[in-house]
């Protein structure tokens, strides 16, 4: 079995991971964590998961935890991210890491580690990682011809615009066509005039529940195409990163993406 260590285990998606995890024959929950003054620290998973039991207990950090696994799964913050994964690498540990949010240095030291084995992707959902392979192949065929835009929505609680998501799509778009001069805009209003060829617009809606929503448009001369995805629920994310680990055992150091764990 993979011993697995769920961070952030209280949050929205953690906790989702934890369900998933104890019901999977092939994951052994080792350890638990959230922020250190979350209320929940000290107490038991079952808290948390009605059937994580007695035994598991919530702790205020992954260093007291980190000996016990095999995997970390993390979808926390970016600061938070970023402290977890310099001690996963000191401990020679793997992980899997769903945050949104990471950017600059921070992404740039996890992107460039040699020796500890990374899965990173901004949306474990299976489907979205196949609408990103479908989205880069259609840019690289409709970039000269056709306007581009991006929509998102979410649910009224999430802190970070654009999506993770959404500028992943984005950054696809843009590799398509590497020499075109792109001018990212995000939302319109006022008199802007007609809209210029290298203009990539990212429109972000947040409200309710929605728990993720994106699609990118190719609007040309007399047609549009559009590729949609709609999550209507966590569990299609907590069911990727727990793909994603079982893949990730097995492979040698290096960083990887859902693209990798899928084989796209």
């Amino acid at each position: 079995m993979i011993k697995t260590i769920i961070t952030g285990v209280c949050g929205r998606m953690g906790s989702m991971i934890l369900k998933l995890a104890l019901e999977d024959p092939d994951f052994m929950v080792s350890g638990v964590t959230e922020i250190e003054h979350h209320p929940s620290v000290g107490k038991c998973a079952e808290a948390v998961i009605v059937g994580a039991g007695n035994a598991l207990i919530v702790e205020g950090s992954l260093a007291s935890v980190i000996d016990r696994g095999d995997v970390v799964i993390d979808f926390t913050e970016p600061e938070a991210t970023l402290e977890n994964f310099r001690l996963v690498k000191k401990k020679a540990k793997a992980i899997v890491i769903g945050t949104t949010g990471l950017k600059g240095q921070g992404l740039d030291e996890i992107m460039k580690t040699k020796n500890t084995r990374i899965v990173i992707s901004p949306n474990m959902s299976v489907g979205m990682n196949l609408m990103f392979d479908v989205v880069e192949k259609l840019s690289k065929k409709m970039k000269d011809h056709y306007d581009i835009e991006i929509f998102e929505m979410h649910h009224k609680l999430k802190k970070d615009a654009p999506s993770g998501t959404a500028v992943k799509l984005k950054d696809l778009i843009k590799n398509a066509a590497p020499d075109r001069k792109w001018i990212e805009v995000f939302g319109r209003q006022g008199m802007l005039g007609e809209r210029k060829k290298e203009e990539l617009g990212i429109m972000s809606l947040r409200g309710g529940d929605v728990v993720g929503e994106h699609t990118v448009m190719f609007a040309g001369i007399g047609e549009r195409l559009e590729i949609t995805h709609r999550a209507f629920s966590r569990e299609n994310f907590a069911r990727g990163a727990l793909v994603a680990a079982r893949w990730l055992v097995k492979q040698k150091p290096g960083v990887y993406t859902m693209k990798d764990v899928l084989g796209l």
